[in-house]
């Protein structure tokens, strides 16, 4: 009892203490670190890298060496992993960006995607392998959380390379349609453009990231933000990594003959809510929905797939060990 009383001098009789839990979670979690795996999809020249250093504040590309057009045509798709530990006010965060350079470039681009799926699959199957060995403690998730995929903004809505694309992926991972280079568009063209991609998104079944519904005791302003996510997409982003001086103001953007682009103003572009979605409000529900459904599905099919071969091998050596005695 001195004990107790010494240590814990404010303790309460009627107070067991499990309401400390968040806090414990909360240091623990703060401690080990965040992660995060985003991948970019999408042709050359929609602003893709650009995005991402905007989107994260860093220079993910420094030491990238941008082709030719006659490079990019005879380009084979590849995957390219760019890792950096990014820290803000004591939370870390280590950020893995999956770029796609060559896809969509080449003249032929049947299945270019595959490079692309058999990516994800790999890192389903190095997640499955490790969780279900002996070093399960210090498995390392580079699954993929979300992918950003680009559309053009020159075309009518989405092209078939697009659709074929988004809808080979679309049970594997979270994507996030993203309306490139949205400078170039009037906000009428953007609007129309907007309408013609969600209605071809609808025509052809694709399965793109759904945004959870709202708890009935979130606030009115929380939920008027999540409507404002649901209706953007797909999200129009201009990226820049250029500081601009105009009216006394520094910011990120864009000088054209007719004006100045602003990145991070909501009238010019998606960005901000794009930014605020991936960070600040449905990081870890792109993470959740990973862990649940897409690595569930291929979880559950690989240990279908291992009950299948250990029911045939024992159908073969039953029909074998019949052979031998009759």
């Amino acid at each position: 009892d001195c004990f107790m009383t010494n240590c814990f001098p404010d303790i309460e009789k009627n107070y067991v203490g499990f309401a400390t839990l968040p806090n414990q979670v909360h240091r623990k979690t703060v401690k080990k670190g965040f992660t995060f795996t985003l991948m970019v999809a999408g042709e050359s020249g929609l602003g893709k890298s650009t995005l991402i250093n905007s989107l994260f504040l860093t220079d993910l590309y420094r030491d990238r060496k941008v082709p030719n057009a006659e490079e990019r045509i005879n380009q084979t798709v590849s995957n390219v992993k760019h890792t950096v530990s990014i820290e803000e006010k004591g939370i870390k965060l280590r950020l893995t960006i999956i770029d796609t350079p060559g896809f969509g470039d080449a003249v032929n681009n049947t299945e270019s995607w595959k490079h692309i799926e058999d990516y994800i699959d790999q890192q389903f199957e190095h997640y499955f392998r490790d969780e279900s060995g002996l070093n399960r403690r210090n498995i390392q998730d580079n699954r993929v959380h979300c992918c950003l995929y680009f559309i053009s903004p020159f075309g009518h809505g989405l092209r078939p390379l697009d659709v074929e694309c988004m809808k080979a992926l679309h049970e594997k991972v979270n994507i996030v349609p993203v309306l490139a280079k949205a400078d170039s568009l009037t906000q009428a063209e953007v609007s129309r453009k907007k309408m013609n991609i969600r209605e071809d998104i609808k025509l052809f079944g694709i399965n793109i990231y759904q945004f959870p519904d709202c708890d009935s005791d979130e606030d009115e302003d929380f939920k008027r933000q999540d409507q404002i996510l649901k209706d953007s997409i797909p999200f129009a982003v201009i990226g820049s990594n250029v500081q601009v001086e105009s009216k006394g103001r520094k910011f990120r953007g864009r000088v054209y003959p007719w004006g100045v682009v602003e990145v991070e103003n909501p009238a010019h572009s998606d960005f901000l809510l794009l930014r605020n979605m991936l960070v600040r409000t449905h990081m870890q529900d792109l993470k959740d929905v990973t862990r649940e459904t897409h690595y569930e599905n291929y979880r559950a099919q690989c240990i279908q797939n291992m009950t299948r071969m250990v029911v045939q091998e024992r159908k073969r050596r039953w029909m074998h060990t019949n052979t031998v005695l009759f």
